[in-house]
């Protein structure tokens, strides 16, 4: 194998690594109260990912927006103020911006709704 397709097959490899772990954190933490297609404790993904995506439809924005949203949690601040009448203001969590932008990321690059609540959201 040339050192070329080497170097893009390890790029390759990472960016699934990458994929893998940004799930993990959000399986593994946000579908606690955020369930895939269905609003129980909170909003579900596909709720809030359509009310962010009809604000900020790039990804930069998209990521930017909701994991400094996530980050500092506010009533004021919030695009979802009936949400937080119903459920209440989402805590702090104990998340640093990097993570909370790889879990953004991975919100607006995955497709919940067609899923199926497969994982452990239901």
């Amino acid at each position: 194998m040339s050192k070329k397709y080497f170097i893009l097959f390890l790029l390759f490899i990472y960016s699934l690594q990458a994929n893998e772990i940004n799930s993990l954190l959000f399986n593994g933490n946000c579908i606690t109260c955020h369930k895939e297609t269905k609003s129980i404790s909170a909003p579900s993904v596909v709720e809030f990912k359509k009310v962010y995506l009809s604000a900020f439809s790039k990804k930069e924005d998209f990521v930017d927006y909701m994991s400094e949203w996530v980050l500092n949690p506010k009533k004021e601040t919030s695009l979802m103020r009936d949400a937080v009448k119903k459920y209440g203001l989402m805590p702090h969590l104990c998340f640093d911006e990097e993570t909370l932008i790889d879990i953004s990321t991975y919100i607006y690059e995955t497709d919940f709704s067609k899923r199926g609540g497969r994982y452990w959201s239901e």
